[in-house]
């Protein structure tokens, strides 16, 4: 097997225009395939737009969703993975054949065939499921791969579970950062007019993306989820203002020990790229932990505690991101 170069975008998405955020899509596609990379990871419901899907209707919601594969966005997608002869995996609301609704991310390969994850913890409108399983698959380029989208990957169950099947890199696309919290040691959101002044002023609204509210956050857990489980992470966020949030990008890669490859704290429209060595699959210390398992021991984590509770209703008591 060989090394694979990954590229991992952040950008501001506009609530939904499409045309609008499939231009910037195509533009970081090429940019991407001019760095030689084979797969370019986009942020979660980056071509519908994220955080203004809360204030809509079911009729407005169905009006802004698209089948998969077959609708128009995810076709473009097919279009641009073969032209550029890569991988690329973007987020929208996606219509299902039976008229539900789901937060999903599609992985489309450079022979046109589309990898498909439903969001496992979607909270973001009472009108659309969660999906009910997990997104693992081969490419072309020998390489495993899995899908989590945003608070799936906050679930250390999922994580592992995603691991277990095989995968050797976890796609984790996003809209993070910024968000309400009643925990004073972290998150937050971050004042509106500092993203507004971060031409003239750029230190002041990247001292948040670094800081608790952003990457400060991040790396209390996301490196423990690729060192833990011996897989490579390609994190991508939305960045800037998302409804009444303002995202914080923070694009980044991380190898199996879960050191960060690449990253970036801009405050704008970013890509970061880097290369995944195959070798770092062998013999890491995740790797080695999992082959230590003792599965007989772990049958309550499948047993229900009587203190679980909906995604959705502990997201918006703010306790989660």
């Amino acid at each position: 097997m060989q090394p694979i170069t990954v590229a991992s975008v952040q950008f501001e998405h506009a609530a939904g225009d499409k045309q609008a955020n499939l231009d910037k899509i195509r533009r970081f596609t090429a940019g991407a395939a001019k760095h030689g990379a084979d797969l370019v990871v986009f942020p979660e419901c980056c071509i519908s737009g994220y955080y203004f899907l809360r204030h809509l209707s079911r009729e407005q919601l169905t009006a802004l969703a698209e089948p998969v594969p077959a609708g128009p966005s995810v076709q473009e997608l097919i279009k641009l993975a073969k032209k550029h002869n890569l991988m690329v995996g973007a987020g929208l609301v996606e219509l299902a054949g039976d008229g539900r609704l789901y937060n999903t991310w599609a992985l489309v390969l450079p022979d046109g065939r589309v990898e498909r994850h439903r969001k496992l913890h979607c909270f973001v409108s009472e009108h659309m499921d969660s999906g009910d399983s997990f997104t693992v698959f081969d490419t072309p380029m020998g390489w495993r791969m899995g899908v989590l989208i945003c608070y799936d990957n906050n679930i250390i169950e999922n994580a592992r579970a995603t691991a277990l099947l095989g995968a050797q890199v976890i796609l984790a696309p996003h809209q993070t950062g910024g968000v309400r919290s009643p925990d004073p040691h972290t998150m937050g959101l971050i004042d509106r007019k500092l993203w507004e002044r971060r031409q003239s002023d750029p230190a002041a609204i990247e001292a948040e993306f670094k800081g608790d509210k952003g990457r400060g956050w991040l790396l209390r857990w996301l490196p423990s989820r690729a060192h833990d489980n011996g897989v490579f992470y390609v994190f991508s966020n939305g960045v800037g203002a998302d409804d009444d949030e303002i995202r914080t990008g923070n694009a980044m890669v991380l190898d199996t020990y879960g050191r960060v490859l690449a990253e970036t704290w801009k405050a704008g429209d970013e890509m970061v790229v880097a290369e995944l060595d195959p070798v770092l699959l062998e013999r890491n210390t995740g790797n080695r932990w999992i082959q230590t398992r003792r599965p007989e021991l772990y049958g309550s984590l499948a047993q229900k505690t009587g203190r679980e509770r909906s995604t959705r209703e502990v997201r918006f008591d703010g306790e989660g991101a």
